[in-house]
C-alpha cells in the first residue's frame, strides 16, 4: 500500500474555500484513495510555524489571501512565473525535502480563456486594482497584443498597476473608475473587484459586448455577468478560473496529468450556494 499523501488550502478567511471539494473531486476521479485534502484557517503570524511542522507525508499547499505574498520567504525556490506578480498560490513538497512554489491562478485565467475560444485580443480592460488585478495583467501580457486599460479608483492604484505593467511588459494604460463603462468597448474585460462594486455599471453594458471575465463565484452570475449574457457577449466565471487553477494544483501535486477537469467543475458547481 502507498503511503497516504496530504494537501490543503491555507488562508484567513477559509471557511468559503472550495478547493477541498475541487481537489477531492480530482482524487476520486484519479482513483488516488489514498490522497487527503483539507483546509486550515492559518493568518500570516501562524504560517512559519504551520509550515515547519509538514512531514513527508505533505504533498502540496493550496494558499489564499493573505498569504500568497507571505509564503515567499519560507520557500527554498519559486518560478519565473510566481515572481513575476509576487505571489505564490501553489506550493509542492518534493521527495527530497524542498518547498517549491508556483502560481497558477495566472496559467488558469489563459486556460478559462481559451476554452472559450480567447486566444489573442488587440486590447483589453481591468476593472479592480487589487492582487487579482495584477495575476490578470501577468496574464493579459501572454495574449494582449495591444493596450490593457486598467480602470482605477486613485492615483495611487493607477501608479501601481502601470508599474506592473513594466515590469511584466504589458501596455498598461489608467483611467479613473468614474469611466468605467467605457471599459465595455474592449473585446477583453477582466473584472477583478469585490462583490457588488461593478453591480452600478450593469445598465450600461452595450449591446453584441466582447468577453467578460468577472472573477467572482459567489454570487453568480454578478449583475454584470447577468446583464453580459442578456446583451449577447460571451461570459467567463470565476468558477473557471477556480478550476483551472486547480487543476494545475492538482497536476503538480499528485504528478497525475491531466487532472479530471469536468468532475473537478462539476463539484464545484455543486457545491456553491447559488446551486442550492
Amino acid at each position: 500500500m502507498p503511503a497516504p499523501r496530504r494537501a490543503a488550502v491555507l488562508g484567513s478567511p477559509i471557511a468559503h474555500s472550495l478547493s477541498p471539494v475541487l481537489h477531492r473531486a480530482a482524487y476520486a476521479a484519479l482513483g488516488l484513495t489514498d490522497w487527503s485534502y483539507d483546509r486550515f484557517e492559518v493568518d500570516e503570524e501562524a504560517l512559519p510555524g504551520f509550515v515547519a511542522g509538514l512531514d513527508p507525508s505533505w504533498a502540496g499547499l493550496s494558499l489564499t489571501m493573505p498569504l500568497k505574498r507571505a509564503i515567499i520567504p519560507l520557500l527554498d525556490g519559486i518560478s519565473d512565473t510566481a515572481a513575476s506578480v509576487e505571489a505564490v498560490n501553489t506550493v509542492v513538497l518534493t521527495e527530497d525535502g524542498r518547498r517549491l512554489g508556483d502560481n497558477t491562478d495566472i496559467p488558469g485565467m489563459i486556460a478559462a480563456l481559451r476554452e472559450r475560444g480567447v486566444e489573442k485580443v488587440e486590447s483589453a480592460a481591468v476593472l479592480g486594482a487589487g492582487a487579482t488585478a495584477s495575476s490578470a495583467l501577468a496574464a493579459l501580457a501572454r495574449i494582449c497584443s495591444g493596450p490593457v486599460t486598467a480602470y482605477v479608483r486613485s492615483e495611487a492604484r493607477a501608479a501601481e498597476m502601470r508599474g506592473w505593467g513594466e515590469r511584466l511588459g504589458a501596455d498598461v494604460r489608467t483611467a479613473d473608475w468614474a469611466d468605467a463603462a467605457e471599459a465595455f468597448a474592449a473585446p477583453l474585460v477582466i473584472a477583478t473587484t469585490p462583490a457588488g462594486t461593478t453591480d452600478a455599471l450593469a445598465a450600461q453594458v452595450p449591446d453584441a459586448p466582447g468577453t467578460l471575465f468577472d472573477v467572482l463565484y459567489d454570487p453568480w452570475p454578478t449583475a454584470l455577468a447577468a446583464a453580459w449574457e442578456e446583451r449577447g457577449g460571451a461570459v467567463v466565471g470565476g468558477l473557471d478560473l477556480l478550476v483551472h487553477q486547480a487543476v494545475l494544483q492538482v497536476e503538480q501535486m499528485t504528478g497525475r496529468a491531466p487532472a479530471p477537469l469536468a468532475a473537478m467543475r462539476a463539484a464545484g458547481a455543486a457545491a456553491l450556494p447559488s446551486a442550492h
